[in-house]
């Protein structure tokens, strides 16, 4: 059954204001590290989850929240290892950018640029011999496009006939580098051609529609075709929360931040299917209420003890003598 267009507006608003509480928590100290909010690409996440079964895999880059809780992972436990505690999707020893739940087959949240997209080719590979029809589906951002995992995955998912969904989160920017200065074809999508590799581009601020280039995408995709999506998005907020954010202008943001897919989405419901300020009101609410109870389970969750500190780690005999 297709989703409801308030059903994903409910999933875009719980992602903007899981988001926007990361950001206090950040500026508050309880998040550390490094942080990627996803704020403006939601209907991305939201529209491609959709057209994806619960047995398919995904991978995802450091900018992951936002895949996370449209994926269903738990909101308490994504909270928690974003403030790095025992109880978190990945013990605490991932963070913000290493997010990973195995039953829903979520498979990171990769720091590295491209790194993720190896890896997806080889869980497409796993489900090819094991005569499976699930889809790989690997998001990244434009500057992966430019790193050679990208072209050597890419080659070898055409020449195996791999499934793997490539989806490009096109947002025009590599960290603070514009698509023009990094890219000589910036029409992402047609990067493929040399490859025989399939491909459509679709608007990323538009989650109906990202749905429906999913869902064609993900058809050819389990015929054993891989396909490559390029949704061009764009993120209202910095790079990361280290980033001055100097290579763009306030306009530019204000431009983008018209076309805001929640807005959008809200205006269009409110005109067609008679959604109210009720309605709205409800829906942050029951957000509210969701995202407060993560947070106290993260404030309320042990970290991990010093016992535990080398397990899953491999180490010289030598450095675990000398640890207590």
């Amino acid at each position: 059954m297709d989703p409801s267009p308030q059903a994903m507006l409910k999933e875009m608003l719980r992602i903007r204001r899981f988001e926007e509480r990361c950001a206090e928590a950040y500026s508050a100290g309880f998040i550390r590290g490094f942080l990627h909010l996803y704020i403006g690409e939601e209907a991305v996440a939201v529209g491609a989850m959709h057209a994806l079964r619960p047995e398919d895999a995904v991978v995802s880059t450091y900018r992951e929240h936002g895949h996370a809780l449209a994926r269903g992972m738990d909101m308490g436990a994504i909270m928690a290892e974003m403030y790095g505690k025992a109880t978190g999707c990945s013990h605490g020893r991932g963070g913000s950018m290493h997010l990973f739940d195995a039953s829903r087959r979520f498979y990171g949240g990769y720091a590295i640029v491209a790194g993720g997209i190896p890896v997806a080719v080889g869980l497409a590979l796993a489900d090819q011999l094991l005569g499976r029809t699930n889809v790989t589906a690997c998001f990244f951002g434009d500057g992966a496009v430019a790193e050679g995992e990208f072209h050597e995955a890419m080659n070898l998912a055409a020449l195996w006939k791999l499934p793997v969904l490539f989806l490009c989160e096109n947002n025009l920017y590599a960290m603070g580098t514009g698509l023009e200065r990094h890219q000589a074809q910036t029409d992402l999508h047609h990067k493929t051609r040399g490859y025989g590799v399939a491909s459509e581009v679709v608007d990323g601020m538009n989650v109906e529609a990202v749905f429906a280039a999913t869902r064609r995408a993900v058809d050819v995709v389990r015929l054993g075709e891989p396909f490559f999506l390029e949704a061009r998005t764009y993120r209202f907020r910095a790079h990361s929360t280290a980033d001055p954010e100097l290579y763009r202008t306030k306009d530019e943001v204000e431009a983008w931040k018209a076309k805001d897919p929640i807005g959008t989405l809200s205006a269009w419901l409110k005109l067609e299917e008679g959604l109210t300020e009720a309605d709205l009101r409800r829906m942050e609410t029951e957000i509210q209420e969701e995202i407060a109870a993560a947070v106290a389970f993260a404030e309320a969750s042990p970290l991990e003890s010093t016992q535990e500190l080398l397990r899953h780690v491999v180490a010289a005999p030598q450095l675990q003598e000398a640890l207590p």
